[in-house]
């Protein structure tokens, strides 16, 4: 019993600890104060969260914890007051917010973003607006593209219409100018939400030709009437960022989990994987549920899945999204 305890107050001190580096890790990266008041404050909150770790070890000390919680609530109250906004000095390539108006089947989007790149920072922006019929949905696909490890992707999910170049949206942090991703500073609300409501030829192909990355594209099983679901439950969230701004986090509200966060709003199940967070092997996961082809054996149909070849020989082609598909596993057989 003694030692069950023992191990129960090391667990309690570990998490005392855990919290406290983190939230110093935010205020290091939030705070904008200046360095040397800024590694104060930081020693200082560390301090008070190992003061509270070693009274719970020595089960004494209610004043030192009385402190660490004190400075725990001091963070919330902090952190809960760094608020997102719509109104900074974007890069261009998120500047737009899009916007949709749906009416019955019909729907028309504002700043649809469609830019002709010749390089990932050279381009001439083009941003319009498009109606889709929705009742004319085809099909969902998936878009896995791989940049460095194979346990890391970034996902994308596109509509296809029987008449209408296909619908493709890319969850992304909303960067600033002078501003570059950093995957830690994405867990500590530095970064916007920002739905890229795109041409494919515009967000693949940025990938495949510009970024060096490796893309692969599956076709997902998914009767039409949720795929009609799904859609319209990303363009509300659209809206609803227009005017409220979110914060992207790397961990809870990335381009991965906000796609489970869509799906469960349209339909049951979807069960939590550990792949939703290490998405570079969704693709197997989606094999293991049957929502993607399975007649060939996995690796042979994620090699015939892999478009980046394909999309680079199709750059400036009219037909880009028809011949990224060329070849492509077909989704297996959905009911209505």
């Amino acid at each position: 019993m003694r030692a069950l305890r023992q191990v129960s107050e090391a667990i309690v001190a570990l998490a005392w600890l855990g919290v406290g580096a983190w939230a110093s890790a935010a205020i290091w990266f939030r705070a904008g104060l200046p360095r040397p008041l800024l590694a104060g404050v930081v020693f200082a909150f560390m301090l008070a969260a190992g003061i509270g770790a070693l009274a719970v070890i020595r089960r004494r000390g209610a004043m030192a914890c009385g402190v660490s919680v004190g400075a725990l609530v001091g963070f919330a109250i902090w952190y809960s007051s760094v608020k997102p906004s719509n109104d900074r000095d974007w890069t261009p390539d998120v500047a737009r917010p899009p916007v949709a108006e749906i009416d019955g089947d019909r729907v028309t989007i504002r700043n649809v973003r469609n830019f002709d790149y010749r390089s990932e920072a050279d381009f001439d922006e083009r941003w319009e607006e498009r109606s889709y019929d929705l009742s004319k949905i085809d099909g969902v696909d998936l878009f896995l593209s791989y940049w460095g490890s194979p346990a890391i992707a970034h996902t994308i999910v596109s509509w296809e219409f029987a008449d209408a170049d296909p619908l493709a949206i890319s969850i992304e942090t909303r960067k600033e100018q002078g501003e570059t991703y950093s995957s830690v500073r994405g867990f500590f609300r530095e970064y916007e939400l920002y739905y890229v409501i795109a041409d494919e030829r515009d967000l693949v192909g940025l990938r495949t030709n510009h970024r060096g990355e490796h893309v692969y594209l599956y076709r997902v099983r998914m009767s039409r009437d949720r795929a009609r679901a799904l859609l319209v439950d990303y363009l509300e969230e659209a809206n609803r960022m227009a005017d409220h701004p979110k914060w992207y986090n790397a961990f809870t509200h990335n381009c991965t989990t906000a796609i489970r966060k869509h799906l469960k709003h349209v339909s049951a199940g979807n069960p939590w994987d550990w792949r939703v967070l290490v998405n570079g092997y969704l693709d197997e996961l989606m094999y293991e549920r049957g929502t993607i082809d399975t007649s060939l054996p996995f690796a042979e149909m994620k090699a015939k899945s892999e478009i980046t070849e394909r999309a680079k020989a199709a750059e400036d082609d009219p037909a880009f999204s028809r011949k990224i598909r060329e070849g492509i596993p077909l989704a297996p057989a959905s009911a209505d």
